[in-house]
């Protein structure tokens, strides 16, 4: 990741509510080198390893559910821009337009398959390519879509100065955050309840982990994860 001169970033970013975060990540320049090299090896490594299995949990959706094996979404990564997402899908065809943003213990539009790739975070493996890429990150702020970036405070904006991620504090925090949403049905409530409640708290500590970053702060994110993947 390059990270951009303050006078160059976009208009949003140029603010005082964003300068205290950026001049933390600017000091830390070699970090930044090392996340890159780490994201790249890592990214080569996994899709090696995991070729096989991303091919049978492509097999299982397309062969449980009628609909595309990826599901593809427009989020919000470095500096404000829009990437299409991709993940192994585990709703129906047509949820993300039939319903809230985000799901609901108990939401009716995953499937059977989805539920089990939630569950142990594999619907996000095909966003390796993300990182291969430089659009994702390993560890980072996950990516939102473009209707809760709007919402956004300016001091929420510095979360976007890094690249989105894979996992975080803040994903790790909320890892059954479908259960916190409870099983409120109407889309309106649940994307409030969302953006209300649960958003600030994330943000909080993605804010957070911009303000400590380092290298091997990330190490121990990543190991963080498998190990509340696993447990």
């Amino acid at each position: 990741m390059i990270l951009l001169p303050y006078d160059r970033l976009p208009r949003e970013f140029r603010c005082d509510e964003v300068k205290k975060y950026y001049d933390i990540i600017d000091k830390k320049r070699f970090s930044l080198v090392l996340k890159r090299i780490t994201d790249v090896v890592l990214a080569l490594l996994m899709l090696l390893l995991l070729c096989i299995p991303m091919l049978v949990i492509a097999v299982m959706v397309k062969a449980t559910s009628k609909g595309p094996v990826l599901f593809k979404q427009d989020r919000v990564t470095t500096y404000n821009r829009t990437f299409r997402i991709w993940k192994f899908r585990t709703m129906t065809v047509g949820a993300d337009h039939a319903g809230a943003l985000v799901t609901s213990e108990n939401d009716s539009r995953v499937t059977g398959v989805g539920r089990t790739l939630r569950k142990f975070r594999l619907d996000e493996l095909p966003q390796v390519f993300h990182v291969l890429s430089g659009k994702m990150s390993f560890v980072g702020t996950r990516p939102e879509v473009p209707k809760f970036v709007r919402q956004y405070t300016p001091e929420m904006m510095a979360t976007l100065l890094m690249p989105a991620g894979i996992t975080s504090l803040a994903s790790i925090r909320f890892k059954d955050e479908d259960a916190i949403i409870g099983a409120v049905s109407d889309p309106d409530e649940v994307d409030r309840i969302y953006v209300e409640e649960i958003l600030p708290k994330k943000m909080a500590y993605n804010l957070r982990y911009i303000s400590r970053f380092g290298f091997r702060r990330d190490l121990y994110l990543m190991l963080s994860t498998v190990k509340h993947v696993i447990s």
